[in-house]
C-alpha cells in the first residue's frame, strides 16, 4: 500500500502544498489551484519528507536553479505523462505555444487535448507548465492564476529583483 505524506512550504507565490507517494514527490499545489484534490488526499503531515524539494524550490525562486533534479510519480493517462514529459524538456526562460507542444508530441492539431493535459499537470513549477502560452504569446490559463504564470515567467526572464 502507498504511504501518502504532505507537507507545506512557503513561497513568493504563497504557501505550497507538497504530496509525495512512498516518499517521491507526486504532487504540489497551490492555493486555489484549479484541479486541486481534497485535503484529504494529502495523507499525514511529515515536514522532514521534503527537504530536498524544499532546498530546490528555494534556490529556484532565488533565481539561482534552473533545472529541478527530483525523483516524481506523476500520475496520469498515457497521453498526459508525455506531455508532462515534453514539458520538462522546455529549457528554462523559454516558451512555447500549446500547438508548438502538440507537434513536438507527433500530434499536430491537438493543441487543445495538450492544454487540457497541461491544466492537469500535478507537480506544478517543477514540471513547468507554465511555460505553455497561447499561440499569439499570450498567458492563457494556469491552474494556479495568470499572475502566478506570469511572476514564474518573469523569475525565468531575469525580470524580478532577488533581494
Amino acid at each position: 500500500m502507498t504511504r501518502r505524506t504532505h507537507s507545506v512550504a512557503d513561497s513568493p507565490l504563497g504557501p505550497l502544498t507538497l504530496v509525495a507517494d512512498d516518499g517521491v514527490l507526486s504532487g504540489l499545489y497551490m492555493t486555489e489551484q484549479r484541479h486541486r484534490p481534497g485535503e484529504s488526499s494529502f495523507g499525514e503531515r511529515d515536514p522532514m519528507a521534503f527537504e530536498q524539494v524544499t532546498e530546490q524550490l528555494k534556490a529556484y525562486f532565488e533565481g539561482e536553479l534552473t533545472r529541478f533534479d527530483i525523483p516524481l510519480v506523476l500520475t496520469g493517462t498515457p497521453f498526459r505523462q508525455r506531455v508532462w514529459a515534453a514539458l520538462q524538456e522546455i529549457p528554462f526562460g523559454s516558451v512555447l505555444s500549446y500547438g508548438q507542444l502538440a507537434d513536438r508530441l507527433g500530434q499536430p492539431g491537438a493543441s487543445r487535448a495538450v492544454g487540457l493535459a497541461n491544466g492537469r499537470n500535478p507537480v506544478g513549477i517543477i514540471v513547468p507548465c507554465h511555460r505553455v502560452v497561447g499561440s499569439d504569446g499570450s498567458l492563457t490559463g494556469y491552474g494556479g492564476g495568470v499572475g502566478r504564470k506570469q511572476y514564474l515567467l518573469n523569475l525565468e526572464r531575469g525580470l524580478l529583483s532577488h533581494t
